[in-house]
C-alpha cells in the first residue's frame, strides 16, 4: 500500500484526507439519523398524555426538546398552543426548519468530496502524463523505469480518485433520501398533534 501511495505522487494525501473524512462524515450521520433517535417511537402518544394530564411545565418542555429532534419540534408547538391553532403551526414550521438544518449537517461537505475527489485524480493523471511527456523529451524514451513512473502516477491517482468519490457520491444520496423521509414523518407527526391540540378529530380519533 506504501509503494502505491508513493507511486502517485502527493496528490494521494489529499484524496486520502477525503477518503478519511468521508468515512467519518458517513458513520457520524449514519449514526445521528438512526430513526428511533429521531423519531422515538410512542413520543406523541406520551406528549398527548402530558397535554391531558396538564403537566405542560417548563421542565418536563425541556426534557421533551433535548430528548430528540421530533421532541425538539413538539416542544416549540406546545409552547405556544395558546395563542391559537396558527400561532402553534408557525412554530413548528420555525422549529422543523431548525430541525432540518441539523440533520443535514455535513452533507454538503460529503458531497463536495464525492466532488473534489474525482477532479483530483484527474489533476494527478495530467501531472503524471506530464511527467511521462517530460521525460519523453529530454531523451528518456528509453528508459521503461521513468516511463513507468509516470504512467503510475497517472493511473493510480485516477483509480483512487474513484475509489473515493463513488462510495462518497451513494452515501450522500442515501443519506439525503433519509433525512427527507424523517422530515416528512416528523412534519406528520407535528401536523396530528395542532390536529388533536385545537380539536379538528373526534373524539375517538384524538389519540395517535
Amino acid at each position: 500500500m506504501w509503494e502505491i501511495i508513493k507511486a502517485g505522487g502527493w496528490v494521494m494525501w489529499p484524496l486520502i484526507g477525503c477518503s478519511v473524512a468521508a468515512m467519518g462524515i458517513v458513520g457520524e450521520r449514519l449514526w445521528t439519523l438512526r430513526r428511533e433517535r429521531v423519531l422515538p417511537p410512542a413520543l406523541l402518544s406520551q406528549v398527548w398524555g402530558m397535554y391531558r394530564q396538564k403537566q405542560l411545565t417548563g421542565a418536563n418542555l425541556r426534557q421533551l426538546k433535548a430528548g430528540s429532534p421530533l421532541g425538539m419540534i413538539l416542544a416549540a408547538g406546545l409552547a405556544n398552543y395558546r395563542h391559537g391553532r396558527d400561532i402553534m403551526k408557525e412554530s413548528l414550521e420555525d422549529a422543523g426548519r431548525q430541525v432540518a438544518h441539523e440533520l443535514e449537517r455535513y452533507l454538503g461537505m460529503l458531497g463536495t468530496i464525492a466532488l473534489v475527489s474525482p477532479l483530483t485524480g484527474l489533476l494527478g493523471t495530467v501531472f503524471g502524463m506530464i511527467h511521462v511527456f517530460s521525460a519523453i523529451s529530454h531523451g528518456n524514451s528509453a528508459n521503461p523505469t521513468v516511463l513507468a513512473s509516470g504512467i503510475a502516477e497517472a493511473l493510480i491517482t485516477t483509480a483512487a480518485g474513484l475509489a473515493v468519490a463513488i462510495p462518497a457520491t451513494l452515501f450522500h444520496r442515501y443519506l439525503v433520501g433519509r433525512v427527507e423521509d424523517l422530515i416528512i414523518d416528523m412534519e406528520d407527526e407535528a401536523l396530528k398533534l395542532v390536529e388533536m391540540i385545537h380539536g379538528e378529530r373526534e373524539d375517538g380519533e384524538e389519540h395517535p
